[in-house]
């Protein structure tokens, strides 16, 4: 009788994936309450690790180390924004515990997982260190564009290892499900397909992060319906003299490429699935990949929409974050399932 779930070595990579996942969460409520600097030291917090610091202590902290908020030396936090910022930090330590200890289950037994998932554990541990300096060089910049967007993509590719993991390590603990039996002739034809759109969809991702933390990204094109969507400055091919509209008007031309390949691809995948008598689960994610992109696009002209300068709708901008690392993930669900699959594996 096969292990139950919670006794299983690969239960604990998909367990740590899914709290990189809510750590993913916290971040993007960070950004969208504009909070990204209410602790502004690492790794304490205005000198102390705490996060109940008041309005006066955090003044005290600013004259005293005159490193000043990047909105100017007046500017203070409530405890809910330094909160947020105070877990986000908490959790990403914490998360180290279950790394270790998923690099000691599966170097002990490297007789079952092999030498291969003893790198890949291992790299998780590195890719977290990588994580805690990206955060802190996310703090020491003031919440840079280009480092939220660093940050943001080595926690996806986190999360991303993690889920390899979890499959290759269910493969070998003898998983039969029914989308590890590949055809080759479908493997072949497919692979490269799923590769590209994976790691469209991934750009586009940490494109979108760095236009949400660029002031002039994120104003770029205005606001209000149509002149700042789906128009941009009032018009369909605005002048991209201005940085601004350049990196909106890439995010936005990128988006709508990557929308239109995943319904004309699909069509040619489902196709294919069909004529290698494929199981229907990869059409299901693929299908599933395109609903989220193309809702997430609705999703970003919502937010422009219905946005004033400067006030843009918070929700709509947690959940634009989260559904575009929802469909890389699920992008790359399907490419891991083909990659591992191989001919002549049994039904479940």
């Amino acid at each position: 009788m096969e292990t139950r779930w919670f006794r299983r070595p690969s239960t604990l990579p998909i367990a740590i994936a899914i709290m990189a996942m809510i750590i993913i969460t916290a971040g993007g409520t960070i950004r969208i309450y504009d909070a990204g600097e209410s602790c502004p030291d690492w790794p304490q917090c205005f000198g102390t690790w705490g996060f109940d610091i008041s309005e006066e202590d955090q003044g005290d902290w600013y004259d005293e180390t005159e490193e000043y908020d990047s909105r100017g030396p007046d500017k203070r936090y409530t405890t809910f924004e330094i909160f947020i910022e105070w877990i986000h930090r908490l959790l990403a330590a914490i998360m180290a515990i279950p790394v270790l200890a998923n690099f000691l289950i599966i170097l002990k037994r490297k007789e079952l997982y092999g030498k291969s998932l003893v790198k890949v554990s291992f790299f998780t541990g590195i890719l977290l260190t990588l994580q805690g300096v990206a955060g802190a060089v996310t703090v020491r910049f003031d919440n840079a564009d280009w480092s939220v967007a660093l940050h943001l993509g080595l926690a996806s590719c986190f999360v991303f290892i993690l889920l390899w993991q979890f499959f290759s390590m269910r493969k070998l603990e003898g998983a039969t499900w029914p989308m590890l039996r590949v055809s080759e002739k479908f493997k072949r034809a497919q692979l490269k397909r799923i590769k590209i759109m994976t790691a469209s969809i991934f750009l586009l991702l940490i494109l979108g992060a760095w236009v949400s933390s660029s002031p002039n990204g994120n104003q770029g094109c205005s606001v209000g319906f149509p002149e700042g969507w789906p128009k941009c400055q009032g018009s369909i091919l605005p002048s991209l003299d201005d940085s601004g509209i350049l990196v909106q008007m890439v995010h936005r031309t990128g988006a709508g490429l990557v929308g239109i390949a995943l319904i004309f691809g699909g069509m040619k995948f489902r196709e294919s699935v069909r004529s290698h008598q494929m199981h229907y689960g990869f059409t299901r994610i693929f299908d599933l990949v395109t609903g989220l992109w193309l809702l997430n696009v609705c999703i970003g002209g919502l937010y422009v929409v219905f946005a004033k300068l400067g006030e843009f709708p918070e929700k709509l901008s947690l959940l634009h974050l989260l559904l575009g690392v929802a469909s890389f993930l699920c992008a790359s669900v399907g490419l891991m399932l083909l990659k591992l699959g191989e001919e002549g594996g049994e039904d479940e």
